[in-house]
């Protein structure tokens, strides 16, 4: 087996969890170890393009509402909206209240059902609400913000990732990544995007960057709740999971970041 390297782990990291043109040259547990562990480089571009966006439509007039809603729909075009499928399909087998391997069936079917439907459309309406919210006060505000939560949603796929978690099925995305990162690698990269986001906030002052780096740990904590969770419930973690992982946190630090 050829040694992985790091554009091996960031073609991995954006070619699957990223809708960008790129090609993933390796498929296998190395690859989705070095790749998981670059996931929240993956959020970095993404956030800066959601910031890109919204600051585009504030310089030609839009108001905060409008330039929100394109900053929330910009990480769901990137990603081809499967964080957000993830989340619906995640709430509709939580919300089934059925055996571990009916409610893995209810899952994978395509259609959303009312849970799912209810769960999204409370967590897009937050999600505008506080970068709007932000827009308000400057764009600045916002753009960190869009920029701290992508980076943190990414990073809860990293801890999900990590030793010790299981795959819920034999197959899939979540069976491929599950278990890949060793935990030391995982708390690494925990402290580097703390250590990130605080720079990030420290454009607006010293209480931005402790707010930031605060949004980024407590997101991580609203994450490993719901992991948790779906491992009990699941017997481990799916694709779905994931999905539902990384939106999870993005709300959470969007949240914390919007009552600072």
């Amino acid at each position: 087996m050829p040694r992985t390297s790091s554009t091996d782990g960031i073609r991995f990291a954006f070619g699957t969890l990223t809708a960008l043109p790129v090609r993933v040259t390796r498929w296998d547990r190395d690859a989705a170890r070095a790749g998981m562990q670059c996931a929240p480089l993956a959020g970095l571009v993404v956030g800066l393009s959601a910031a890109g966006v919204g600051g585009v439509l504030t310089l030609l007039g839009a108001g905060p509402l409008l330039a929100a809603t394109a900053t929330v729909a910009t990480p769901a075009a990137l990603t081809r909206g499967l964080h957000l499928d993830g989340l619906a399909d995640t709430a509709d087998g939580l919300g089934s209240a059925r055996p571990a391997e009916d409610a893995l069936r209810v899952m994978k079917q395509s259609d959303i059902g009312p849970f799912g439907v209810l769960t999204l459309l409370f967590v897009l309406l937050a999600q505008v609400a506080v970068v709007g919210q932000l827009y308000q006060r400057s764009w600045t505000e916002g753009a960190v913000a869009a920029v701290v939560s992508a980076t943190a949603a990414r990073l809860a796929l990293t801890l999900a990732a990590r030793t010790g978690v299981p795959p819920a099925r034999p197959e899939g995305l979540g069976a491929a990544v599950a278990g890949v990162v060793p935990r030391g690698r995982a708390l690494l990269v925990t402290a580097l995007v703390v250590g990130g986001a605080a720079a990030a906030g420290a454009l607006l002052g010293a209480d931005g960057a402790v707010r930031a780096a605060v949004a980024v740990v407590l997101a991580a904590g609203a994450a490993e709740a719901l992991l948790r969770h779906c491992v009990r419930r699941f017997g481990g973690v799916t694709g779905d999971v994931f999905g539902a992982l990384a939106e999870t946190a993005a709300t959470a630090a969007l949240v914390v970041l919007a009552l600072g």
